[in-house]
């Protein structure tokens, strides 16, 4: 069996992880790790384990760690980059699901995350873990940035149209909107229920902390610089991600449907809906599954795509999963072969 570690299990991606995990064929939770929670049971913290395993959370070790074949860390950012490059170095393999290792550049990390990166030297040799991309760099590599759950979304609707050189890059456009869990599992005024029920709202207009981490990407398919005009939006649910992407077309001549019915045939997680079907959060919720739906309105000049994931899902634990199952050698689908929750 292969050993698992997971570095900050009391949140929700690493409630998550454990959920999927539970249920894999080859894989075994080792050692999970809280500072607050050290000595309590996990299945006391999250009674949907009970019979699942038999864990207690502890303090964060190197060597116990180092163990396992896997470190996942689901921690907040600046987190990982303190404690990673000690694993890395005593011979761990490394799943962050932080946003520390996805901006290359370090300055422009510290000036989107408000402090120096602690581990710069490390930034070159981490793989951005977007499978549909990154497959045979993500096998090989010792540390896999694993990517953000907005950028997810948006990068696997857009991916396909740049790829080809089909739209405008300087003006792309994503209006993406996402379950109250993407904030976390912390005690918050704007997270209660009552400030998010029956509302709907924008955030992080002027600038959000996924903005370089989309353009990063998108700029590595596009061959040069883009720029995205990036809005999320606070859903009043839990779980789900819709991102609306708009385009220009630069070449109406190719059938985008058929693009992306190429493109992604082959994915075992992308799914491009039939013409005329549009995606729904709710048939994605607790998948491993993007659903991707596309139109050109009234046959002008701007492409609209219509992405759907679950935040914690393929936007986080999910696609960790992933990359392991990529990074193992292991069937990229096992212990991910859950279907979307309905209703």
């Amino acid at each position: 069996m292969i050993k698992v570690g997971i570095v900050g299990g009391t949140g929700y991606t690493g409630v998550e992880l454990l959920r999927l995990l539970a249920l894999h064929d080859e894989a075994e939770v080792a050692a999970i790790t809280s500072r607050a929670e050290s000595g309590r049971r996990v299945d006391d913290l999250y009674p949907n384990l009970r019979g699942y395993y038999d864990l207690v959370f502890s303090e964060p070790d190197v060597a116990a760690l180092a163990a396992c074949d896997i470190v996942f860390f689901a921690t907040p950012h600046n987190v990982a980059m303190n404690l990673v490059p000690e694993l890395l170095q005593a011979g761990a393999r490394v799943i962050d699901l932080s946003a520390d290792y996805r901006i290359r550049d370090a300055e422009l990390w510290s000036r989107w995350y408000g402090e120096p990166h602690a581990s710069p030297e490390l930034l070159p040799q981490a793989v951005y873990g977007l499978p549909e991309l990154n497959r045979e760099q993500i096998a090989g590599a010792a540390l896999v940035a694993c990517p953000g759950c907005y950028p997810t979304s948006v990068q696997l609707g857009l991916i396909p149209l740049l790829a080809r050189g089909l739209v405008d890059t300087q003006s792309l456009i994503a209006s993406s909107a996402s379950g109250v869990s993407g904030a976390g599992r912390q005690a918050k005024v704007d997270n209660l229920l009552s400030e998010v029920a029956d509302s709907f709202k924008a955030y992080g207009v002027t600038g959000h902390r996924h903005l370089p981490e989309i353009e990063q990407g998108l700029a590595d398919v596009a061959g040069g610089p883009v720029q995205l005009t990036f809005v999320p939006h606070l859903l009043p649910m839990i779980r789900g991600i819709h991102s609306t992407l708009f385009a220009r077309l630069v070449d109406n001549t190719v059938d985008l449907q058929a693009l992306y019915e190429e493109t992604y045939g082959q994915e075992p997680f992308v799914d491009v809906l039939p013409a005329g079907m549009y995606p729904q959060t709710r048939t994605v919720k607790g998948a491993n599954r993007c659903q991707i739906s596309l139109q050109v309105p009234q046959g002008r000049d701007t492409v609209v795509v219509m992405s759907t994931i679950d935040n914690l899902v393929k936007g986080a634990s999910g696609q960790a999963v992933q990359n392991m199952n990529i990074m193992l050698g292991l069937e990229e689908d096992m212990g991910l072969r859950q279907v979307g929750l309905l209703p």
